[in-house]
């Protein structure tokens, strides 16, 4: 199994090579020179196997030899263990064709968890297997950091830097990254947007003599093997509900677009997925790309869904890569566009490409706090406003038939204040995470200053 560059200008990689790299050294991200595929006597194999089983089936696809097959399912199967939930990843019905497929269960309550239980082990893996040590960087517009920190925390051959906007995620979001106090956990609160965390960390990636300095790697979705894990929740689901014949649909909230491309991979897999609807908030440059065709980034709006409060939505790039026939130069051409001028417009052609297989809504902060309040009512399920975004976007789609799921990123508990507000209900944290609100909390306030971020890592970490 090889990987290109969206961009091209970057070397054919393997799968080991693309864990540690995270990023192309052309600035691009690194995507499957080939589609893996399943056939209908595979697919037919996994139906009602454990999920750790069918994770196997799909990451194994893509690790080629690099991971002997007995030390992956051992990494899977350990991957998994500390899931508040048999099935890791359960489907909720909440009427005839509307269900729910919960992402939460994990350590941190977060979607982010199922990827990054994997990510953790197979990086430990790789980095022993060399014998080195790295420096990880992330960047979080709320979940992402906390379920990073959470599958870290004990790595033999990581230390780990997480940038977060200062005072723009939520409490329990905030104190899932700055409580844990390992000497390897590394919490930088920026004075900035989710996008100026994200900026500043690709930034860290193109300096190539610091990457190379400190051994830089990455767990934002700019890193491969966190798409991978994603894609084995939408095979799971389609088995359940849909068939050869009967595809099933799925609406994602999203802001970085990572979580809804694995979904768009599970398909070219050969899994049975029909339409994907991109689900966003008051932050809806996808959306008004799909239906404009003009990406615009405009300024942040802050949100009750603050882990969607993005304007750069860095895997879209991969579905543009896609689009434009796997057109490397074209993608450069869009990619300088958007560092120039905020901006580009995607071709009729591409445009359609896209079109046929993904639509697109929005809901604001008013709308999503009505369905949180309604479906409340109507099924007794409580959504964290996330999850309310997409539900919300999935009850207004027209164009699908068959069944049609919205995957529920968050536990409602890690943003309770937009939650009773919308509610009246207060959701509780687990018992196991009642300790974290009074846990004492660590953490660096930096000024959004590429050179502030790398002098911090290195006075950590060494040159």
């Amino acid at each position: 199994m090889r990987y290109v560059s969206t961009r091209g200008e970057a070397p054919e990689l393997d799968f080991e090579d693309v864990l540690l790299t995270g990023l192309a050294r052309d600035g691009g991200l690194y995507v499957p020179a080939q589609w893996p595929k399943f056939s209908q006597a595979e697919l037919a194999s996994l139906s009602g196997k454990p999920y750790a089983d069918v994770a196997f089936a799909v990451i194994a696809k893509f690790t080629g030899e690099k991971v002997p097959l007995a030390e992956l399912k051992a990494m899977i199967a350990d991957a998994y263990l500390g899931f508040g939930h048999p099935a890791v990843t359960p489907l909720k019905q909440l009427d005839a064709d509307q269900w729910l497929l919960e992402l939460f269960h994990g350590p941190t309550l977060a979607f982010k968890d199922v990827a990054m239980q994997f990510l953790a082990r197979v990086m430990d893996w790789a980095l022993a297997r060399r014998k080195l040590s790295a420096t990880i960087v992330g960047a979080t517009s709320g979940d992402t950091g906390g379920a990073a920190i959470e599958a870290f925390k004990a790595s033999r051959h990581a230390s780990i830097f997480i940038l977060h906007p200062e005072g723009k995620v939520s409490e329990v979001q905030r104190r899932q990254m700055t409580t844990v106090l390992s000497p390897s956990v590394h919490n930088i609160a920026l004075r900035g947007t989710f996008d100026d965390c994200q900026a500043i960390l690709k930034a860290l990636f193109n300096d190539h003599q610091f990457r190379d300095s400190v051994t830089l790697a990455g767990v934002n979705s700019i890193n491969w093997a966190r798409i991978v894990a994603q894609v084995v929740y939408y095979v799971t689901s389609a088995l359940a509900l849909g068939a050869p014949g009967r595809p099933v649909n799925f609406t994602v909230p999203t802001g970085n677009f990572g979580d809804i491309f694995a979904g768009l991979v599970a398909k070219r897999m050969g899994a049975p997925v029909g339409r994907l609807i991109i689900a966003t908030n008051e932050n809806d440059i996808l959306d008004r790309a799909l239906k404009g065709g003009r990406y615009e980034v405009k300024g942040v709006k802050p949100s009750t869904s603050p882990s969607m409060d993005i304007q750069v939505s860095s895997n879209f790039e991969r579905l543009l890569f896609e689009a434009y026939g796997r057109d490397a130069g074209a993608i450069r051409r869009l990619m300088a566009s958007l560092g120039q001028s905020g901006a580009f417009t995607i071709e009729t052609g591409p445009l359609s490409s896209i079109r046929a297989e993904f639509a697109s809504g929005s809901a604001d902060m008013a709308e999503t706090a009505k369905v949180i309040a309604a479906t409340l009512k109507e099924t007794g399920e409580l959504l964290d406003p996330h999850t309310a975004v997409g539900y919300g976007v999935a009850r207004k789609e027209q164009g699908h038939s068959g069944p049609m799921v919205t995957l529920a990123t968050a536990h409602p508990a890690k943003f309770p204040d937009a939650v009773e507000r919308a509610s009246g209900l207060r959701p509780g944290l687990p018992p196991r995470l009642a300790p974290l609100m009074m846990a004492e909390e660590r953490m660096s306030v930096l000024a959004n200053d590429p050179q502030e971020v790398k002098a911090f890592i290195l006075e950590r970490v060494g040159s």
